[in-house]
Formats: structure tokens, sequence, C-alpha cells
């Protein structure tokens, strides 16, 4: 069982810049791979960004690219996402999700190949 929890989310105008964190209790932390996502209003759950078990390895849809920088700190169970730049398209609720898969190296988009889930932050950005 994994439990994770999502903060950081809030009211930003255009241009500005947010920093969520999720924190993660239950396993090892360490050897799994994480995700963020985020839902708009009417829309599917979307892939932002991944990071594998050690960090070396990142990867971001092509919308968020140059303005978004997912990290992870092992030692405080805790993943983050630094969004600089935001825009008002990037209104939306932000989950954070652990993959349980053993390799903890491959970076997966579909939400579907995520085992746990946040309960998500709410990110809204005005123009």
């Amino acid at each position: 069982q994994v439990q994770l929890v999502e903060s950081g989310g809030g009211l930003v105008q255009a241009g500005g810049s947010l920093r969520l964190s999720c924190a993660a209790s239950g396993r090892t932390f360490s050897r799994y791979a994480m995700g963020w996502f985020r839902q708009a209003p009417g829309k599917d759950r979307e892939f932002v960004a991944a990071i594998n078990w050690s960090g070396r390895s990142t990867y971001y849809t092509d919308s968020v690219k140059g303005r978004f920088t997912i990290s992870r700190d092992n030692a405080e169970n805790t993943v983050y996402l630094q969004m600089n730049s935001l825009k008002p398209e990037d209104t939306a609720v932000y989950y954070c999700a652990a993959d349980l898969r053993p390799d903890g190296e491959f970076l997966r988009v579909n939400r579907h190949d995520y085992d746990y889930w946040g309960q998500g932050t709410q990110v809204t950005v005005s123009s």
C-alpha cells in the first residue's frame, strides 16, 4: 500500500510559478518511478511528467517542456513539480502517481500503468 499526498497548488497569475510536492509513505519510495498528471474540467486526465527511481531520468509532455521540472528527494520520500511560466491552459487538478513495477527505470505516460494516486491539488492560472 502506498499513500500519496499532494500539496502546493493555488491561484497564480499567468507567467508565475508554483512548486507542487507529493509526499509518499507506505513502501520503499526510492525503488519506483513517479509521475505527475493533470485533469482540467471536462477533459481526460493527461500525462505531465515522469521521473525514474534515481531521479536521473525524466520525461515531459511537449506542452510543458522547458517550463516544468520534475525532481525527487528519496531521503524525504517526496517528488516535486516546479512549474514556471504558467499559462491559463495549465489550469487543472494535478495528481501524483506511483508506478510500482520493479524496474523503476521505465517512464510511463499512460495513466493506467500507475498503481497509486494522490487526491490531487488544484492549480488555477489567471490571465
